[in-house]
């Protein structure tokens, strides 16, 4: 009698584990298909905005290697990418393997104003330690002066499309060591994002498809939709052709 008890036991206690075990199973794979949900979403998103239209199989292609999740939470923001890093994240990130091209960041993130700029930098306070990190927007900073910090190592750069862009054209910013490309789309008080604002959306677009737009699709880039689903649901809010008053 015992025996039988103890089988019966033993039987209970294996099926309740092999029921744990499918619970756990079946939650991993419910948050994978929410992760590609998401990614596949998020490329939706951007093509649409870029106004170009990919077939099924290069969005497939693409949301396997270019997106990158993160947090809507600033704090957060530089854990995420150090995430997407992997364990060697300091030799990448910030030291570089082998020799290492001045003004070059692995990191680079564009905002639509100076404020996002140093708001967006905040998140990577935990690595700007080791990491060097560059402010690039025009308020109140210098182009000559810009051109001098990029003359030396620089890990992560935060700056405004219009600033990129000159720094670009004056061969003080470099683009080989990119690997992740933050977007914030985070709105502003007026529901203004990177996307949407006039007075920077076009120089942005125009700057994502002659420098962004190639390494992304090859899988040499990543992309940071910072802010997404906010963007997402004030898609549509603000047509192209609206203007607001300088902030």
């Amino acid at each position: 009698m015992a025996i039988e008890k103890a089988k019966r036991k033993s039987n209970s206690n294996s099926e309740g584990v092999r029921r744990e075990k499918k619970k756990k199973k079946t939650k991993k794979h419910e948050e994978e298909e929410a992760i590609d949900a998401s990614e596949s979403a998020q490329l939706n998103f951007l093509q649409s905005a870029m106004g170009i239209q990919l077939s099924s199989l290069e969005l497939e292609s693409l949301k396997d290697r270019c997106i990158l999740e993160a947090d809507s939470d600033v704090e957060m923001l530089g854990k995420n990418i150090k995430a997407a890093f992997g364990a060697s994240w300091k030799e990448v990130l910030c030291e570089g393997q082998g020799k290492v091209d001045a003004g070059s960041p692995a990191v680079l993130i564009l905002t639509s104003s100076a404020l996002r700029c140093i708001h967006l930098l905040r998140g990577f306070r935990s690595m700007t330690k080791q990491c060097h990190a560059a402010k690039l927007f025009s308020k109140h900073m210098k182009l000559q002066e810009q051109i001098a910090l990029l003359k030396n190592r620089v890990n992560i750069a935060s700056g405004t499309p219009s600033r990129i862009k000159k720094l670009m054209d004056a061969e003080a910013l470099g683009l080989s060591r990119l690997q992740v490309l933050v977007l914030d789309l985070h709105p502003d008080v007026k529901g203004y994002s990177l996307f949407t604002l006039p007075q920077v959306r076009d120089e942005f677009w125009e700057l994502f498809k002659n420098y962004f737009y190639q390494p992304m699709i090859q899988g040499d880039l990543r992309i940071c939709l910072y802010g997404y689903q906010e963007a997402a649901r004030l898609k549509g809010k603000h047509k192209k052709g609206d203007t607001i008053p300088d902030t």
